[in-house]
């Protein structure tokens, strides 16, 4: 079975073995004093561990073979074993002897503490049940124990009894733990209380200021090449952009005749003989009823003497169908010539045919472009205005879409096969364009410095960028025209370093006073921090000031 092995240090006091003892995770505990066992030659210490450990539900062995610990295990009724591989078992104690039915101890037979070296290694082991050390069990539980007096050896007189002196030896280590946290302490306490004096305080002076609105609306020039300039009204803009390859499917609604054209040969004879040779053109038609031939190629036609006779010009052509269709398919017959002063013999005529093929039609290329631009462009936008980033003010009304030359598959007039669907691709360029918020302070200031020359009495509150906006946005040659609209708060000049020598070391009261009396001030308001700070600090740089406008007109 398992087991817990606890070795006892000579430090070790009857408390601290206990608790190592309660804090055993298996129940049997082997208990290895040391060699100077110390606490254990107590019977009362082995006593209070034999009562822990059960009611710790724990069975105690003690490993030892010192015959002065083995007698005090036994009369604890502790079990014992000379090593960990030994069979524990409690000692014999030989029986006293009964004197007017009360318990003898001697100190000779019973080795305790000191009395242990008088004792013989092989002297038979005595079980004591004195009721005075039941008691002396009861009282002391709670207490750690102490070396107590011994009983006297035979023929010794009893000693005299010991008295508590009242006298307590200080722990110096708890005395040194509590001096180094009284100091400790003491330099914390030291170093808030210069913080707290000197370094923590902080005040913000909140002015209320009388303000009118002051506009601007001009029309400016914004382009990526050209820099900030009031007198010139641009404003540099920087643009991003970014290109995707899109396409969108469509049905192909054109269709024509894709069958072959009939063809065969003409033979032509000259109707008046003459000298002069007679051309006959290629493209000369040649008509049966509705259907038409026209001749691939040229005759000429001359009259030569032979020996049949005259023969007055003749010459044969190939000749193809006008139209596509079965219906040129013709037997062999006269045909009437487009030209005079001939006639024409056609052969039979053949290879005529119709095969209606669905195409791609222009019209279907211009739906198909319309639909490539209407598609939704909300994610474009933003990814653009995010790569614009947070320090520039994109203007929605540059956002543009530049289209290159669509590319239908199949392409126009071609034979759109069975089961598929044509196809228009196309890259797009997407583009948007802003200014840089640092742009539009630079702009705004100049404009409204130049609004307030000669009124030293002025300045400008809030010049209005945060709410800027710009309409009539067109295209131009170098970027694009805009009036640029924008409303500034225009108040009484109150510079920050005057309310702060104002404020210096002064209090709430103090300060709101004196700072009333500045012309166009409306209102106020102190705030100190920490709680415990009274008076603005002395130093300018821990006086905040904030201003406030009215919106007053």
């Amino acid at each position: 079975m398992n087991k817990d092995i606890i070795y006892i240090d000579v430090e070790d006091d009857i408390t601290a073995i206990i608790g190592k003892v309660k804090d055993a995770k298996q129940k049997i505990v082997a208990l290895v004093p040391p060699k100077r066992i110390g606490v254990l030659q107590s019977a009362v210490n082995l006593r209070l561990l034999a009562r822990a450990a059960s009611q710790a539900d724990k069975h105690l062995v003690i490993i030892s073979s010192n015959p002065a610990l083995v007698a005090l295990a036994a009369a604890a009724k502790l079990p014992v074993a000379k090593n960990l591989q030994s069979k524990p078992e409690v000692a014999q104690i030989a029986a006293l002897d009964i004197d007017d039915g009360e318990d003898v101890i001697d100190g000779a037979q019973l080795p305790v503490g000191e009395f242990a070296k008088s004792a013989a290694a092989t002297a038979p082991l005595v079980t004591v049940n004195n009721p005075a050390i039941d008691s002396a069990i009861n009282d002391n539980a709670a207490e750690d124990t102490a070396n107590r007096a011994l009983p006297p050896a035979p023929g010794q007189a009893p000693g005299k009894a010991l008295t508590k002196s009242g006298i307590k030896v200080p722990n110096f280590g708890d005395f040194r733990k509590k001096l180094v946290l009284i100091v400790a302490g003491g330099v914390l306490l030291l170093g808030f209380l210069i913080w707290a004096i000197f370094f923590a305080p902080r005040a913000t002076v909140e002015i209320t200021a009388r303000t009118s609105d002051s506009s601007v609306n001009n029309k400016v020039t914004l382009a990526n090449d050209v820099a900030t300039n009031l007198a010139a009204n641009t404003i540099k803009s920087t643009t991003q952009q970014t290109k995707k390859a899109e396409s969108v499917e469509f049905e192909a609604t054109g269709s024509r005749d894709a069958g072959n054209k009939a063809s065969g040969t003409m033979k032509l004879t000259r109707t008046n003989p003459s000298g002069t040779p007679l051309t006959v053109p290629a493209g000369t038609t040649f008509t049966s009823g509705p259907r038409t031939f026209i001749s691939t190629e040229a005759a000429v036609l001359v009259t030569k003497l032979t020996a049949d006779g005259l023969d007055p010009g003749s010459g044969t052509v190939n000749v193809q169908a006008a139209e596509l269709g079965d219906e040129f398919n013709l037997s062999a017959r006269a045909y009437q010539p487009g030209v005079t002063g001939v006639n024409a013999q056609g052969s039979d005529m053949s290879g005529g045919s119709h095969r209606l093929i669905k195409i791609v039609s222009p019209e279907d290329i211009q739906k198909a472009t319309e639909q490539l631009k209407q598609q939704d462009t909300a994610a474009i936008k933003k990814q653009l205005n995010s790569q614009l980033g947070d320090d520039v003010i994109a203007i929605d009304q540059t956002f543009k879409v530049d289209q290159a030359s669509p590319v239908s598959s199949p392409a126009v007039d071609q034979e759109v096969a069975a089961g598929v669907k044509p196809k228009l691709s196309s890259e797009i360029t997407y583009s948007i364009s802003g200014v840089e918020k640092s742009t539009l302070n630079d702009y705004l200031d100049a404009h409204f410095t130049k609004q307030l020359e000669g009124l030293n009495d002025q300045r400008t509150y809030n010049n209005g960028a945060d709410k800027v906006t710009f309409t009539n946005v067109n295209a131009g040659e170098r970027g694009f025209t805009a009036n640029i609209v924008a409303t500034a708060k225009i108040g009484p000049k109150i510079e920050d370093s005057v309310i702060k020598d104002r404020s210096k070391g002064k209090r709430y009261g103090e300060i709101q006073q004196s700072i009333e009396a500045i012309q166009g001030v409306d209102n106020v308001d102190v705030k100190f921090w920490p709680f415990w700070v009274s008076a603005a600090p002395n130093d300018a740089k821990r006086i905040a000031v904030e201003f406030k406008l009215n919106e007053s007109k």
